[in-house]
């Protein structure tokens, strides 16, 4: 149902708690396939994907094309984009199951995506003001990042374009090519490990 694809850049460490997070889906059956992208690290970011039992997609190419590639390589039907060290919490199989069983009984698999509600570490807190600033402007849907992730049907996302090599952020770029509106967030977050 789904493959998840996850650009990396020397990020065995970060890429270990994102991997982890994952296996609550594939033993449930939602997760298909795991597709790393990646530039040729020189660190142990492919044993960890060869260990975890993933597809390793190297290219010397800008992100935005390693991403694209490794989605039109994808086997599943369904994308979930994450960058190496964002961590789905839990309930995050359930949530996306949900959204994308509803996305397709309403018809509306070409016109929406979804995103994991921002979570931010609990390693420096934020002054109550930043903080809650930042609730604000997530609630009302005005700022995503790239480690919220990204879920999206595969032929929607490539008749998007998908992530542009031109694009200096690639994964910034999808997100605001999309617009806000068609984005929904997930009650389940996400963590930058």
């Amino acid at each position: 149902m789904l493959s998840v694809v996850v650009a990396t850049n020397e990020s065995e460490r970060a890429l270990v708690p994102t991997l982890a997070a994952l296996v609550p889906g594939a033993t449930a059956g939602l997760v298909r396939e795991v597709i790393i992208a990646d530039p040729g690290s020189r660190d142990a970011t492919a044993d960890v994907a060869d260990v975890a039992g993933c597809r390793m997609l190297v290219s010397d190419a800008p992100l935005g094309i390693r991403l694209t590639q490794a989605a039109a390589a994808a086997r599943a039907p369904w994308l979930l984009f994450l960058t190496a060290g964002a961590v789905p919490q839990s309930g995050w199989v359930e949530e996306a199951t949900r959204f994308i069983e509803e996305a397709s009984l309403q018809g509306r698999a070409d016109a929406v995506a979804a995103a994991f509600r921002a979570v931010s570490p609990a390693v420096v807190p934020a002054s109550p003001l930043r903080e809650a600033i930042a609730l604000l402007a997530q609630a009302a849907g005005l700022v995503r990042h790239a480690t919220q992730g990204l879920l999206i049907e595969k032929q929607h996302y490539l008749r998007i374009g998908g992530h542009r090599a031109e694009a200096p952020a690639p994964e910034a770029d999808v997100l605001r090519r999309l617009g806000r509106r068609r984005i929904v967030t997930l009650r389940c977050g996400a963590v930058s490990a």
